[in-house]
């Protein structure tokens, strides 16, 4: 599977920065950081290529790449209006615009709470076009006791969203 992740926004960065670590190896991950995000070194990973968050010539910024999926883990809410108005004047909101044309698997997890009825109205309408909004809602039935075992179960809801196989949480069992 090749993966695009983009990590937007200051608040929530470490969801996205998990989300990468935890990645299977057999996961061919495209990171995209932009400039309000972090630090580069933070991405260093066997399997990971990091593109720079203003690079609009990169590899994945193009149709003809042939991703399989596009999560943008946190998505702030400037980026979630960018995609939702078409607006690709960078490359986190151009891969977007890529997943959107290409009819693949496009996950947004905004971050920022409570929504504004601008943003929900965003949601609302990216929704009807098919993208996953899942924003970092908690689960306590999967047996959680620390912020790390949230976390993990945060990203394995994402993962199984985008059909990437996990064990990060206890599943429901009835």
């Amino acid at each position: 599977m090749k993966l695009v992740v983009a990590i937007t926004g200051a608040s929530g960065v470490e969801l996205g920065i998990k989300f990468v670590r935890y990645l299977p190896k057999s996961i061919e991950a495209h990171v995209v950081v932009s400039d309000n995000a972090l630090t580069v070194d933070t991405f260093e990973k066997a399997g990971t290529t990091l593109h720079q968050g203003e690079d609009i010539a990169a590899s994945i910024s193009s149709g003809s790449f042939r991703v399989d999926a596009t999560a943008i883990i946190p998505c702030s809410m400037n980026t979630l209006a960018k995609v939702a108005c078409g607006i690709s004047d960078n490359l986190p909101t151009r891969v977007a615009a890529v997943a959107l044309k290409e009819h693949k698997k496009l996950l947004l997890a905004p971050r920022e709470m409570p929504f504004s009825a601008i943003a929900l109205d965003n949601m609302q309408k990216l929704a009807a076009l098919g993208v996953i909004i899942a924003p970092p809602v908690m689960g306590y039935y999967a047996g959680i006791d620390t912020i790390e075992e949230m976390e993990r179960f945060l990203i394995g809801k994402w993962y199984d969203t985008l059909d990437i196989e996990n064990n990060l949480y206890q599943r429901w069992e009835g």
